[in-house]
């Protein structure tokens, strides 16, 4: 039996990761919740949990108007709440299904106080991966990945053997714009980019997948998370989205997990910790899992990937440049303020501008983040002048 924290429990993966733990009271007690600014629905997930102590949300007032409502729930609020959440959640799983930078101290609190931690959160790897991975070495927790690319390859390397592995393969749908040249990109609309063609996800990582700046998250991801080389990950264009990554073994077979695109099955196998079943599809060559398909993957059409490598040579705060550039230009993006394309653009200046810093702590990588939203506030100026 788990105690679980659910962080993010209003968003897409979080609202599906509701219905897993309520499905399983045999094998989990929610404990505690965070939210962001959707307070309404917090009265109907205590009606179906009320094994809640705690719960957090961001505005105070919000706060106080609920800890007046349920008085046998402690809330807290904004960041700092989160971490005392954390902290005082009778607890030993943690659920970080948080969006953006707001999930990185989160999930340095969770394995500091060496909690079982399932993980949504990109941004976490991408903007802190050597602090993670310096925890988890020095015995600090257990980290389980959500992100079904991630999740299959974890499934993968543990049926075939890590060293009888020669490359990843992660798959991308390619957004909505993948048969799209890029000038013809010049006018999309948000609701065009938001209208992916087989996921349904969240605002943001809709706007990362048509730029695909996501699937270069999940490159670092992978890198972090399984210790691979870079030269080592390959990215795949895979329209129908049924294959969710492939290994090629050393015996020359691809090793695949296929599914339906649905993220309850990754967050069930996180939060089950791997105890889920498994066996997957074996081919001698990517065109015997017709009728799926796959092409490869063109680094001139989608730059994100380029810029979000770059990012990783840089090590230290480069991820922290490359995540708070793209969160501001992404929701610029959304409030008109710079054109699709340009959100490409926005982050490769602040690349280019901003002082990388080797040795890193949470406070390098805070004062980091706020730096690059400033330069894409900066380039957006400049592009208006």
């Amino acid at each position: 039996m788990r105690e679980v924290l659910l962080l993010g429990a209003s968003g897409s993966i979080g609202t599906q990761a509701l219905d897993i733990l309520e499905a399983n009271p045999d094998r989990f007690i929610l404990r505690g919740i965070s939210i962001g600014h959707q307070v309404d629905k917090i009265p109907s997930i205590l009606k179906r949990f009320p094994s809640i102590q705690k719960a957090c949300v961001i505005e105070e007032k919000d706060a106080e108007t609920l800890q007046k409502a349920y008085p046998s729930v402690d809330f807290y609020c904004g960041d700092e709440g989160i971490l005392r959440l954390i902290e005082n959640t009778p607890c030993d799983m943690v659920a970080n299904a948080l969006v953006g930078f707001a999930g990185v101290a989160p999930t340095l609190e969770a394995l500091s106080l060496n909690k079982i931690l399932c993980l949504a959160n990109k941004e976490s790897l991408v903007v802190a991966g050597e602090l993670v991975n310096k925890l988890l070495n020095e015995g600090h927790g257990r980290l389980i990945p959500i992100d079904s690319e991630h999740v299959a390859i974890a499934k993968l390397l543990d049926y075939v053997g890590k060293d009888k592995v020669e490359k990843i393969l992660i798959t991308a749908s390619g957004g909505p714009f993948r048969d799209k040249r890029r000038d013809e990109l010049k006018d999309i609309t948000p609701a065009q980019a938001l209208n992916h063609p087989t996921w349904h996800m969240g605002k943001k990582i809709s706007i990362d997948s048509a730029t695909m700046m996501n699937k270069g998250f999940e490159v670092l991801e992978a890198a972090y998370l399984f210790h691979w080389p870079l030269d080592k990950i390959e990215i795949l264009i895979h329209p129908e989205s049924h294959v969710h990554s492939l290994v090629l073994g050393k015996d020359g077979k691809y090793y695949a997990d296929v599914s339906s695109p649905d993220m309850h099955g990754p967050i069930e196998y996180a939060l089950k910790e791997k105890d889920y079943p498994f066996e997957p599809v074996i081919h001698d060559q990517l065109e015997d899992y017709a009728p799926f398909h796959f092409r490869p993957f063109d680094p001139d059409r989608f730059p994100s990937v380029g810029l979000a490598l770059k990012a990783y040579s840089f090590g230290g705060n480069g991820g922290a440049i490359l995540n708070g550039a793209n969160e501001e230009a992404v929701y610029s993006f959304f409030r008109g303020e710079l054109p699709f394309l340009q959100i490409e653009e926005a982050v490769s200046y602040a690349l280019a501008s901003l002082p990388l810093v080797k040795g890193i702590d949470y406070s390098v990588l805070k004062e980091t983040d706020e730096a690059a939203r400033q330069a894409v506030a900066d380039f957006i100026a400049r592009r208006n002048d």
